[in-house]
């Protein structure tokens, strides 16, 4: 026990700090509140989100079940995330679009009511990532549907949804939604 402690006190003190919770809990409510007042005028104070899976390795979905969670808590900014893509504003695919489930995409995509906003989150749904080429897979989402916005990373954290999030709010604000096409 002694020979444990005394490792313990001869370890050196150049840890690398991890940043305090508030400082990333401040950040994640400022840029929700900019959400929350672009919802509010968008969406009519609801935006609802189907995330579907079209053949990923699940990191992308952790990280979009980590802004439900305690931290992020994004439906307090007015984001919903739905079971049925009848219900759905907006679309978020992750993972390369396997041949098995192209067919499925395809058919929440038309479930999704007018005007439609698909996003394709992670490197995998843009482009099939590290399957791209392989022989079970259709690469990305762009090849199935038609994709209006990415969120690039292999996965994107929360924040980085977050922030992209709002820039497609953003973005819409200034331009009619995409249609149908």
């Amino acid at each position: 026990m002694i020979k444990l402690f005394l490792k313990i006190l001869r370890t050196p003190g150049h840890i690398i700090p991890i940043k305090p919770a508030d400082a990333g809990q401040a950040g994640v409510i400022a840029v929700g509140e900019k959400i929350q007042d672009k919802v509010k005028r968008l969406f009519r104070g609801s935006l609802a989100i189907r995330q579907i899976d079209a053949g990923s390795d699940n990191a992308c979905e952790q990280e979009l079940v980590a802004l439900s969670n305690a931290f992020y808590d994004v439906e307090r900014f007015g984001i919903h995330f739905v079971a049925s893509p009848k219900h759905a504003d907006m679309l978020m695919v992750t993972g390369p679009v396997t041949r098995n489930m192209a067919k499925a995409v395809q058919k929440a995509y038309e479930a999704t009511p007018d005007p439609k906003i698909v996003v394709a989150v992670g490197d995998d749904a843009i482009n099939g990532g590290i399957f791209k080429g392989s022989y079970a897979v259709l690469d990305g989402v762009d090849t199935v549907l038609p994709v209006h916005y990415r969120i690039p990373g292999d996965p994107p954290t929360p924040e980085d949804i977050l922030h992209h999030l709002l820039g497609i709010l953003e973005t819409l604000d200034t331009k009619p939604a995409p249609v149908k096409q």
